[in-house]
C-alpha cells in the first residue's frame, strides 16, 4: 500500500514537471514568433516574397502539380487548420522509438512560415514558434495564397528557390506548361534537394518521382492507369540518362 502511494505520487509528480517543461518551452516559442513578427510583419514578409521576379501565382501552375506536392508533403492540407494534430502525433512516435529528431510532422502551412522566419535546424523552441506563424497565415490568407507562397520559397537544387526558376533550369519552361512528367518530377525534389535534383542524381530522381506517383494515387488524384502511363515516362526517361 505505501509503495503504491509513492508510486503514484512519483507518477504525478512527473506529470506536473512535464507539463511545466511544456509550458516553458510554449512560453519561449511565442516569446521567439513575437520577435520575428515585430521585426516583419506578415504583411510585409509577403509582400516582399511575391516582389520577386520570378514569382508564379497559383493560376499558373498545373492541377497536377498542385495535386503532386500535397500528396507527399500534406495530404490533409485542405483540411487542417495549419497544424496537423494526426501527423505530429505519428511523427512524435517515430521519434521516441528513433530516439533522435528524425520527423517533425510540419504542414505545408509550417514549412511556409519556417522559410519566411526560421531557420532550417529542428529545434523544439523554433518549432513551436512556427506553429504560431503558421496560425497567423491560415487566419490571413487562403489555401490557394498559402500553397503559392510556399511553392515560391522552397529550395529546388541546383540553385533554384522556387517552383518558377526550377521549372525554367529544368525544364526551359515556365510553371503552367510543365506536362504530367515534369510536375511529378518538381513535385518530389524540395524532400531532399541535393539526393533528389535530377542533374545530380537521374535514379534517386526517378525513384522519388515514383513514390510521388504512389503518393498520388493513394490520395485518389490519380487512377491506376494514369499513375502507369506517367511512370512509364520515368523509366524511359531513366533510360536514355543511363546510356
Amino acid at each position: 500500500m505505501k509503495i503504491t502511494k509513492i508510486l503514484r505520487n512519483l507518477l504525478i509528480l512527473m506529470m506536473v514537471v512535464a507539463i511545466c517543461s511544456g509550458g516553458v518551452v510554449v512560453g519561449k516559442g511565442y516569446a521567439v514568433y513575437l520577435a520575428a513578427i515585430q521585426e516583419t510583419s506578415l504583411s510585409d514578409m509577403v509582400a516582399s516574397i511575391q516582389s520577386k521576379e520570378t514569382y508564379t501565382e497559383y493560376e499558373e501552375l498545373p492541377e497536377v502539380y498542385v495535386q503532386a506536392v500535397v500528396s507527399v508533403e500534406d495530404k490533409r492540407f485542405y483540411r487542417h487548420m495549419g497544424v496537423d494534430v494526426i501527423a505530429i502525433g505519428r511523427a512524435v512516435l517515430r521519434d521516441i522509438q528513433a530516439g533522435a529528431f528524425v520527423e517533425g510532422g510540419s504542414t505545408i502551412t509550417q514549412q511556409l512560415a519556417k522559410n519566411m522566419y526560421f531557420g532550417q535546424e529542428k529545434e523544439l523552441i523554433r518549432k513551436v514558434a512556427e506553429v504560431f506563424v503558421a496560425l497567423d497565415l491560415e487566419r490571413s490568407y487562403s489555401k490557394e495564397d498559402i500553397f503559392e507562397l510556399y511553392v515560391n520559397t522552397i529550395y529546388f537544387g541546383d540553385g533554384y528557390y522556387d517552383v518558377g526558376s526550377a521549372s525554367n533550369g529544368y525544364f526551359g519552361k515556365i510553371p503552367e506548361e510543365m506536362t504530367d512528367y515534369e510536375s511529378t518530377l518538381l513535385a518530389g525534389i524540395p524532400n531532399a534537394p541535393s539526393r533528389y535534383a535530377p542533374t545530380k542524381n537521374p535514379d534517386l530522381a526517378a525513384k522519388r518521382q515514383l513514390q510521388v506517383l504512389r503518393r498520388m494515387k493513394a490520395c485518389g488524384y490519380f487512377s491506376e492507369e494514369e499513375a502507369e502511363t506517367v511512370a512509364e515516362t520515368v523509366e524511359a526517361q531513366l533510360l536514355l540518362f543511363q546510356q
